[in-house]
């Protein structure tokens, strides 16, 4: 007699396990528990086997049904369904690991070990944000250039012109890295070349004119706000490194005997060590504030928790209190001041430059240089850029008009 959905409501567990069957090898299992569950009893190979199709209620009867006719299909076919639903399920775990959500996740977690977390960060957001929600769960191997582009579409229409290219880059490494792991044939991100809006990287504003930093200058050194965040400003054009790793300086990392600054590789987004070698006026600049913060770990503390730095915007906020809005004047101009003059005005070489600036500097074999190359060289360059600084910042005659948030000084 077939089951009904009335019978198997009504049916209640006992102190042993029931079967109520229905057909065709398809019965509910009842446990002593109470829990009902569909099973199939089918033979292949001249062997008993059972197959599991699920509890009821969730699976309901006429569900059940449809699976041990399914079942019964493959078995006419001479296929074992047992053997059927695990090749099925192994398919669809590999599905998953090949997804382009989990080779993405890989490729991240290889290579970012060796990138600077903030940039580490930033790469994994745009990813999240702009291509997992379409792209994550599909197989990488099956992704193709349209599908892609729709998604950078999306970033485009935003307004975020650079940041669809850097992703158009960053799917072009996923793509390759899985070609090179065996998951994917080709790479969907090449064929968008020249699909996407043009766009150029901008420079980070500030002024080279050598009147227009004296006058720069002048204005850091009249800041009114407190203490760390004054030196702070006042720091920047002397060592000029990248914002983040001037804000987030510890004095354990300071020796101010040897007018050295140690970074290590952790900081820096190289992730190799990098040394500053300090000016005569750096140190004082060190000197002044070490009885304020010198007992806390970061030099610039922050505000509302001083076991942490101050904020990544406290550089570009302590300017545009100056009145150098973001068109004029960056925590990142300072870079672009001193590559500008050392070169320009002070004929320093390049690599000395470069070197100092912690970019990617080569020997003519192709060899990085170590954080001590050039380093009495650096030194000297260091000291004589202070007091280039320092001339600029005296130089109050004949200094042209240099605009500030729409107002000339």
């Amino acid at each position: 007699m077939r089951l009904s959905d009335a019978a198997i409501r009504k049916a209640k567990p006992t102190d042993k396990i029931q079967r109520l069957f229905d057909g065709f090898g398809l019965y509910l299992e009842i446990t002593t528990a109470g829990s009902k569950l569909w099973r199939q009893k089918y033979r292949f190979g001249g062997k008993e086997k059972r197959l599991a199709h699920g509890p009821y209620p969730t699976v309901t009867l006429a569900q059940a049904r449809q699976r041990r006719d399914e079942a019964r299909r493959l078995l006419a076919e001479g296929i074992d369904p047992a053997e059927q639903r695990k090749a099925e399920r192994i398919a669809g775990e590999e599905r998953a690991a090949n997804s382009f959500e989990a080779v993405a996740r890989e490729w991240h977690g290889k290579f970012s070990k060796d990138w600077a977390e903030s940039h580490s960060s930033k790469i994994m957001g745009r990813l999240e944000r702009d291509l997992f929600p379409w792209l994550g769960k599909y197989p990488i191997a099956d992704i193709k250039a349209p599908e892609l582009l729709r998604c950078l579409r999306r970033v485009e229409s935003r307004g975020a012109l650079e940041t669809a290219h850097r992703i158009l880059q960053n799917s072009g490494q996923i793509f390759r890295y899985a070609i090179a792991s065996g998951r994917a044939d080709r790479d969907p991100s090449a064929d968008l070349r020249g699909a996407l809006t043009p766009w150029k990287p901008q420079h980070y504003p500030a002024p080279t004119d050598p009147a227009a930093v004296g006058e720069l200058l002048r204005a850091l050194d009249g800041y009114s706000g407190g203490l760390p965040v004054k030196t702070m400003l006042q720091l920047a054009p002397l060592v000029f490194v990248r914002p983040g790793e001037l804000r987030q300086a510890e004095w354990a990392e300071i020796d101010m005997t040897a007018a050295e600054w140690n970074i290590p590789a952790h900081k820096m987004k190289t992730r190799e060590p990098h040394l500053v070698p300090l000016s005569r006026q750096a140190v004082e600049l060190l000197m002044d504030l070490h009885p304020l913060t010198g007992d806390r770990a970061h030099l610039f503390p922050g505000g509302h928790d001083p076991r942490k730095p101050v904020s990544e915007n406290a550089l570009n906020a302590a300017l545009r209190r100056l009145g150098y809005d973001k068109d004029t004047m960056t925590g990142h101009g300072f870079r672009a001041i001193a590559r500008t003059l050392l070169d320009e005005e002070l004929h320093f070489r390049p690599d000395y430059i470069e070197h100092q600036l912690a970019h990617a500097v080569r020997d003519p074999n192709g060899r990085a240089y170590n954080r001590t190359k050039h380093l009495p060289e650096r030194r000297k360059m260091m000291q004589a850029w202070a007091d280039y600084l320092d001339r600029l910042r005296a130089e109050t005659s004949n200094v042209l008009e240099f605009k500030k948030s729409g107002t000339s000084r």
